[in-house]
């Protein structure tokens, strides 16, 4: 699995390769027999033409405000499991779900657009396959399940390049949802805070570049 600094490093390459976050996969060749697909999912055409007005940065929206949201109760559960695996809670900051990553990533696959749309198609049948793994293995669905056995599960698809060849689809959707989970965690102020981010803040002045620096450049 991958720890907390680890993450962080893979959400700063992920803020440049963005795109690579849409890679469809195909989940149902890896679904035990009997499992089913993802329950209570609503299928829903766009209800509005390109990306619409910029939204009211001032106004507080409630969810699922823009457009119907996607997860169920059982999803959010095995949801939030999911991102407190990738981004627990520590001495610096909360879990991932503790801030809102699992609201942000039903925000993000129920938005729709055509890469979105690819996102909601990776993650629900990622969940598929992780719950039909845990009922397999430990007789229980995923959120239920104790860390160390949620880890056993996940450690066979946390690499796609150390994954088996029958397990690429989930460790591809493993690797979009790692990523979508720490952009849900690190862009509020608990995230920024755990990155030691120091910008978006109001200075009353501005001494500008050290004179040192400046003097490196070539520039004084």
């Amino acid at each position: 699995m991958t720890d907390r600094r680890t993450t962080l490093k893979l959400v700063i390459a992920a803020a440049a390769a963005m795109p690579a976050l849409r890679a469809r996969a195909n989940y149902r060749d890896n679904l035990e027999p009997g499992a089913s697909e993802p329950g209570d999912v609503r299928r829903f055409e766009p209800t509005i033409h390109g990306y619409g007005p910029d939204p009211d940065l001032i106004k507080a929206y409630e969810k699922g405000a823009f457009w119907p949201l996607t997860m169920n109760a059982g999803q959010r559960q095995l949801a939030a499991a999911l991102c407190d695996l990738i981004i627990p809670a520590d001495e610096h900051s909360p879990s991932a779900s503790a801030v809102g990553a699992v609201d942000f990533i039903d925000e993000w696959i129920s938005a729709p657009y055509p890469k979105q749309r690819e996102d909601r198609d990776t993650v629900l049948n990622g969940f598929v396959w992780l719950d039909g793994e845990a009922r397999r293995r430990f007789e229980q669905p995923f959120a239920k399940l104790h860390e160390a056995q949620q880890r056993t599960i996940c450690d066979r698809i946390c690499d796609a390049s150390r994954a088996a060849a029958d397990l690429r689809g989930p460790a591809q959707f493993f690797a979009a949802y790692r990523n979508l989970t720490a952009a849900g965690f690190y862009t509020t102020l608990a995230g920024r805070k755990d990155l030691q981010y120091i910008g978006n803040v109001a200075l009353t002045h501005f001494d500008g570049a050290p004179v040192e620096l400046l003097r490196k450049l070539g520039l004084a």
